[in-house]
């Protein structure tokens, strides 16, 4: 009898996590963000208990499973208004190289060896730091990577001002701009700041999606 309640318990959460997976919308685990992980590690270990306790009401899972579904959904819509939430708890890209330079800096602070660089890369079939002109450690800890051209000439990469809305000062300070000289270039085309989406800056040129162009 016991047996057959572990056969039971355990297709049945098997389907039933199915489920919320589908609800919270997640694709793979490589795409989890810290709130997901975290959720993730609780689920298994709430099923895990329930299937060992088979004396103990499935309700009992059932429940905060679904708490914790309810919570996430919550957080993700929470994330998806506030940009500054979402950078708190998910983190943001982090520019690792930059012109085949590395930053030091931010591999110290974002704890991110040379060893782990040097596989990423080795993974990539890229032989030297040299070919790589833009390298970006992601919030879920993959390293995005921009070789050179085939002339290894320079390439603008598109450097983001404003993002849901929100100014990027550190990003204005990279590219030796400040935050008048945007004002102003927005003034000239009757936009101001709450106005704009997504603005990113390239080859000299500001390029923008404003808020009434969204669907």
């Amino acid at each position: 009898m016991e047996l057959f309640s572990i056969i039971f318990r355990t297709a049945f959460f098997y389907f039933f996590i199915l489920l919320a997976y589908r609800i919270m919308g997640k694709r793979e685990i490589a795409q989890l963000g810290i709130i997901d992980l975290i959720v993730s590690i609780l689920i298994a270990e709430l099923v895990a208990i329930s299937i060992e306790n088979v004396k103990d009401p499935i309700i009992y899972t059932i429940f905060p499973i679904s708490l914790l579904v309810f919570l996430e959904l919550i957080l993700a819509f929470v994330s998806i208004k506030s940009r500054k939430f979402r950078n708190f708890f998910g983190g943001k890209p982090s520019l690792i190289i930059c012109n085949g330079k590395i930053n030091f800096k931010e591999m110290i602070r974002q704890r991110y060896s040379m060893d782990d660089l040097l596989l990423e890369l080795r993974q990539r079939e890229i032989k030297s730091i040299e070919n790589v002109e833009y390298a970006f450690l992601e919030p879920n800890g993959k390293l995005s990577i921009f070789k050179y051209n085939f002339l290894k000439l320079k390439s603008n990469y598109p450097m983001p001002l404003i993002v849901d809305g929100q100014l990027q000062e550190k990003v204005l300070k990279y590219i030796h701009k400040n935050k008048s000289w945007l004002i102003n270039n927005l003034k000239q085309k009757k936009l101001s700041i709450e106005d704009i989406f997504y603005c990113f800056y390239k080859s000299s040129k500001l390029y923008i999606i404003k808020r009434s162009d969204l669907l």
